[in-house]
């Protein structure tokens, strides 16, 4: 491409003409809208990776599903971001091309994500239940690529027409060829119609997430609303100056810094307004106790809570797991813990063994709090001592019978 201007101050020598907007120090629109938009790259890009290192983090699983919707939705304002390059540097036909082509698609993705995320919002705030991932990615899905059909359609068809005459042109005579940017701006506000009714529906559906009763939600219907008001005010604005207000401010030449400010501005609001603070509420763990079923208050677990939370009858019937070989409590409940004195405790039957092995001819103590230390009768040690082999076959065993004569000595044999 031929070079019919001369070099603007702060360009170098090797620059190509159409570039000279990225450093024309004498045109600050360039400089300024470079800088910005270079700015909103590095900090969607450092959102997008705080979003996606949050996600383990969010008890709430409502908002830890909603998070694929933030991640597409941040990816499309990176490309708001990156296409305004495209309106800062010259026309040529891939950034002709790019232009018309990108502008409505990355817009389209930006506000599909935000029309479902209302849709989840007036679901919740209604039922406090979410649809599932999947359909909301679909959802989005199915919504962005109708604009991506129309864009598709429209690019080809205007471009195998191949236009006589350039229509917005005011360089050189062989940018004739860039059939691409021979589109008239009122046709490329026309082609943008899909996204304006995106644009309404947004503000419709996060009108209605105002009237849910889950209070918690509003806040994001909130944050949407003022973001599409904000859109909507910038697209009147731009759409009236790039089709009516430029011929009487200097014609096309400001046809390029209009669309570019616009997509810049558009971004800004998008982070501003609804990235950071869903950034930032998932850091906080989802703003309260209540937003969803997975989240619950952290405290610490130890007896002293059970005992502040409990009543003592709940704190003996909890730990009735911790005492199955004890026996029950008699007629009066009393703590297991509440006659604990360091000493052995007289209430509590511990059976040796050979209280085990005569249990099937002698009647078990009473298992209570209330009864004594059982006592060793003579029949039933004699009755035991005759059920219970030697281990010497010659063995005999001795009995001392308390009776009312006095203590006689009895030598049985074991066979």
């Amino acid at each position: 491409m031929a070079v019919n201007m001369s070099r603007p101050e702060g360009c170098g020598a090797g620059v190509d003409s159409i570039y000279y907007n990225l450093c024309d120090l004498a045109s600050a629109w360039g400089v300024v809208l470079e800088a910005l938009a270079a700015a909103g790259v590095v900090f969607s890009f450092v959102l997008f990776i705080a979003l996606l290192a949050n996600v383990p983090f969010t008890q709430d699983r409502n908002r830890r599903n909603s998070a694929a919707l933030h991640a597409v939705f941040l990816v499309c304002t990176a490309g708001l971001f990156g296409l305004t390059f495209a309106f800062i540097v010259g026309k040529d036909f891939s950034t002709c091309a790019s232009r018309r082509f990108l502008f409505g698609v990355l817009f389209a993705g930006c506000l599909s994500c935000l029309l479902v995320q209302a849709v989840r919002l007036n679901t919740l705030a209604r039922t406090n239940r979410a649809p599932r991932v999947w359909t909301s990615c679909l959802g989005v899905l199915a919504l962005w690529l109708v604009e991506v059909i129309i864009n598709t359609e429209w690019l080809i068809i205007t471009v195998v027409r191949h236009p006589l005459a350039p229509l917005n042109f005011t360089a050189q005579p062989s940018d004739a060829t860039a059939t691409p940017c021979n589109i008239a701006n009122q046709d490329f506000a026309m082609a943008l119609i899909y996204v304006m009714v995106l644009l309404l529906a947004v503000l419709v559906a996060s009108v209605c997430v105002m009237a849910g009763k889950h209070k918690q939600w509003k806040v994001e219907g909130a944050l949407i609303l003022v973001s599409g008001l904000l859109s909507v005010g910038i697209w009147v604005a731009w759409i009236v100056m790039y089709v009516y207000g430029n011929r009487g401010r200097g014609g096309p030449s400001w046809d390029d810094p209009t669309l570019a400010i616009t997509l810049v501005a558009n971004a800004w609001i998008f982070l501003i307004f609804l990235t950071i603070p869903q950034v930032c509420c998932s850091q906080n763990g989802g703003g309260g106790s209540d937003f969803g079923e997975d989240s619950h208050p952290s405290r610490d677990v130890g007896y002293e809570n059970i005992l502040k939370e409990q009543n003592p009858h709940n704190v003996f019937m909890e730990n009735k797991a911790f005492s199955m070989d004890e026996p029950g409590p008699g007629s009066k409940p009393v703590s297991p813990y509440s006659g604990y004195t360091g000493q052995l405790r007289s209430s509590v039957y511990q059976p040796t063994e050979l209280a085990l092995i005569t249990k099937a001819s002698v009647n078990p103590p009473d298992m209570s709090y209330d009864t004594t230390i059982p006592r060793v009768s003579a029949h039933s040690v004699a009755d035991s001592i005759r059920s219970t082999p030697s281990q010497h076959g010659d063995a005999s065993s001795a009995v001392y019978l308390n009776g009312s004569s006095g203590d006689v000595l009895h030598r049985t044999s074991q066979w």
